[in-house]
């Protein structure tokens, strides 16, 4: 018996999310549903695909084996209703973009608004998430990262560099003591990111520039950043964030400059769907643009 293109999309769901009311809630059905359709492929290879534990519902070998194969059918599915799509001198559907919260909250939404107003048909979801997006498990199907991923089946390409300064607001630096320094910092209250939960090392800024306490941190650059602007101490913030918070004033910065960089991530596999080709092209183009664009209203 040869198993459903439905079924195999129940299958690789519940692959990835390791549940079924997580598959179901992906998928918009309920989870009986989704077991009745795992017990059907079941019964057509006459194997067990799952061992059901503490963890989840784990892949046996049997599942493993299956895995393989539907990801190949689904990136075939998925390349075959790009090409489709890719003929239409606009983009439709729905696209799901994974990126940290810096990127997710300053740079994709005019991006994204000007890619939205091209194509009027196109559905964007930016998920913004304190971590690396997990592309594997198709959680989104592109991502902006900040370092380039070196495993996995992947496309990735650069889109451009942004900088990093120390900032604070005005009345922060006429309250307390001089700044002149990277020496004089050790007097100022720290604010950054949670020293255990940094998912990148290039996040690391603090620990670059020799801080080694954080008084005030958060796992989100806006979290950071409204700190900042309440004038509660020093942090490190992109310059294309700077004219969102006209308060702030970048200082030292003849002694530390940052440069960083964006990468689009993207499955391998999706490198024959013009339609994401299309996009991704858009994306990155836009995001270089919205990146030069904010950093020139910044003084130096």
């Amino acid at each position: 018996m040869t198993p459903n293109w439905d079924d195999m999309r129940v299958f690789l769901a519940v692959a990835r999310e390791e549940s079924l009311s997580a598959a179901g809630r992906q998928l918009k059905i309920d989870p009986a549903t989704v077991g009745r359709r795992i017990a059907r492929l079941e019964a057509s290879f006459e194997a067990p695909l799952f061992t059901k534990s503490q963890q989840g519902y784990l892949l046996t070998a049997a599942g493993e084996r299956l895995l393989e194969h539907g990801q190949k059918a689904e990136e075939a599915m998925r390349a075959a209703a790009g090409a489709m799509a890719g003929t239409s001198k606009t983009l439709s559907g729905q696209i799901r973009i994974g990126a940290p919260d810096g990127s997710a909250n300053y740079l994709l939404p005019q991006v994204c608004a000007k890619i939205s107003d091209a194509n009027p048909d196109l559905d964007i979801q930016i998920l913004a998430l304190p971590r690396v997006i997990n592309l594997s498990r198709r959680e989104a199907d592109m991502a902006v990262t900040v370092s380039a991923p070196t495993a996995g089946s992947l496309l990735v390409q650069k889109i451009t560099d942004y900088k990093l300064h120390l900032v604070a607001t005005r009345d922060y630096l006429a309250s307390y003591p001089a700044i002149r320094s990277i020496q004089d910092l050790s007097g100022h209250r720290m604010i950054g990111y949670i020293p255990d939960m940094i998912f990148d090392r290039e996040l690391d800024y603090l620990v670059d520039i020799g801080v080694d306490r954080v008084a005030l941190a958060s796992n989100s650059v806006s979290v950071q950043l409204r700190q900042a602007t309440l004038g509660t101490g020093v942090c490190v913030a992109h310059d294309f964030t700077l004219p969102f918070h006209p308060n702030l004033q970048k200082i030292l910065t003849d002694q530390v400059s940052l440069t960083r960089s964006f990468h689009l991530v993207r499955h391998q596999g999706d490198q024959r769907n013009e339609r994401l080709n299309r996009f991704a092209q858009a994306l990155s183009q836009g995001i270089r643009e919205e990146v030069e664009r904010l950093e020139a209203q910044v003084s130096p």
